[in-house]
Parts: structure tokens; C-alpha cells; sequence
């Protein structure tokens, strides 16, 4: 992926891996929009960073995706990347009943909420001479932490969806590559940014930031650390990362 005088909507962008993207993509010289929910911390963002553009988007809101992304392609028609980065990670308790209201606003957010907006966007991509869609899935798309089932599901989901879709856009310009984080500290769950096993969020940023200037053609992210994760099944120690992975968790 060229990373310089992109235009870059990253709706799900006003914290944590997605806040630090977006800031990290500015600095290389592109131009960056971010989507939230909340007008209030937009505009703090907004105030805090003059040039980043700010939209106010429900990735939950079919209607209102629709009626963002016909905002945004008309207010920058140059858009040539698309980063759907909102997502939510919560415990859930599988072994008595009361958990599927919670599992699907998960899978809402986190599963539907990128298939919507790479349908509301697909077209303008096409578009363009050359444009990327990024997926964010997680190191937990290939090993489960038990406490978590729902968005390891999801994130698995949006790995095989992005392999699928790839061979579905190869030869039409627009490259579809996958973000993998593994445990980062920010406030995705509770106790994570103090997490001693989450990998500093600056260091994250920063190796992605090398990856994509330094392997254009890499079509999945990855950091160092979520390779423990990423290739257990390959290496043959997969029930050992499962174990090790899930003795770490605090939860």
C-alpha cells in the first residue's frame, strides 16, 4: 500500500489503534477523515488536530451509512482508501443463557458494520485509478481467548471475508489488505491499556507504519508480536498458543 497523498476515510477512528492510524497516515502526508458517533469527541479532535476531517457515522445504521458515504465522496472525491475500524470486544458467559443480545451488537459492529461500508463505497473505489480497502481483524481470528467468543468469531469472519473479497477485486484496481493486531493497549476492554502482555500502542502504529512503507505488496499487517498468534495452527504449537494465550488473560 502507498501511504503518501492518500485520501483516507477510517470511520471508528476517534480512539485507541484507530485514533493513532489516522494521526500516523496524516504525518505521511495524506489526507485523513475520521467517523464517530460522537460529535462532542469529534470536534475534540477536530480542535486538537486541525486538518483531520471529521463525520459523524453509526457503523451500526445501514441508512446512515448510506447517507454518510454520499457525504464524503462528494466533499472529497479523491477518497482512495477505506479503513473500517470500529469495532467492540466483550466478555461474554456462553455457559448459561442471556448472551445473545450482547453477541450480536458484536457481530453488528463488527462484522456488519464493515460489509456496510465497503457496499456503500464500493463503486467510488472502482473508480479511482488505484484504491485500497484495509480490513481490521485481530491476532484472535486464529487463536480463541475464551472469554471472548463472539469477537473472535467476528474477527475470523472478517478474515476470510477480506481473502474472499480479494480474489473477487483482483485486476480492478482496488487492493483489499487485512490490519492484524494483536493485544494493544488502549480501552478496547477493560484493564487492556495497563495490560503488562498488550504491546505499547506508539510501537504498534509505528511497525505498521514500517510494514506498509517497506512491503507495498504485503496483504496482511503484521506485527511481530501477533505472529505467536497468526501462525500457531502452521508451526504445529497451536495448542500450546491457545494455552499460554488464555493463562495471560486477566478476565
Amino acid at each position: 500500500m502507498n501511504i503518501n497523498g492518500r485520501t483516507i476515510f477510517i470511520p471508528g477512528a476517534t480512539s485507541g489503534i484507530g485514533l493513532a492510524l489516522a494521526l500516523a497516515l496524516r504525518e505521511k502526508g495524506n489526507t485523513v477523515i475520521i467517523g464517530g458517533r460522537r460529535t462532542e469527541l469529534l470536534e475534540q479532535i477536530a480542535a486538537a488536530h486541525p486538518g483531520i476531517g471529521t463525520v459523524r457515522i453509526d457503523t451500526t445504521d445501514q441508512d446512515q451509512i448510506s447517507t454518510v458515504a454520499k457525504s464524503v465522496i462528494a466533499r472529497w472525491p479523491e477518497l482512495d482508501v477505506l479503513v473500517p475500524m470500529a469495532g467492540i470486544m466483550r466478555a461474554e458467559d456462553w455457559t448459561r443463557s442471556g448472551f445473545a443480545a450482547g453477541a450480536e451488537q458484536i457481530v453488528e459492529t463488527n462484522l456488519l458494520g464493515p460489509i456496510r461500508l465497503v457496499d456503500a463505497f464500493i463503486d467510488h473505489l472502482r473508480s479511482r485509478p488505484r484504491a485500497t480497502i484495509m480490513t481490521v481483524s485481530s491476532g484472535l481470528a486464529f487463536a480463541p481467548l475464551k472469554v471472548t467468543p463472539t469477537y473472535n468469531a467476528t474477527k475470523a469472519a472478517i478474515h476470510l471475508l477480506s481473502e474472499s473479497i480479494r480474489l473477487q477485486l483482483a485486476g480492478t484496481g482496488v487492493d483489499v489488505i487485512e490490519l492484524e493486531p494483536p493485544a494493544v493497549a488502549t480501552d478496547l476492554m477493560p484493564g487492556q491499556r495497563d495490560s503488562a502482555v498488550a504491546m505499547p500502542l506508539d510501537d504498534f502504529i509505528t511497525e505498521v507504519i514500517e510494514i506498509l512503507e517497506t512491503q507495498p505488496d504485503a496483504t496482511e499487517i503484521q506485527v511481530e508480536r501477533v505472529k505467536f498468534l497468526r501462525y500457531g495452527e502452521a508451526r504445529g504449537d497451536y495448542d500450546t498458543v491457545v494455552s499460554v494465550l488464555n493463562d495471560q488473560d486477566p478476565h
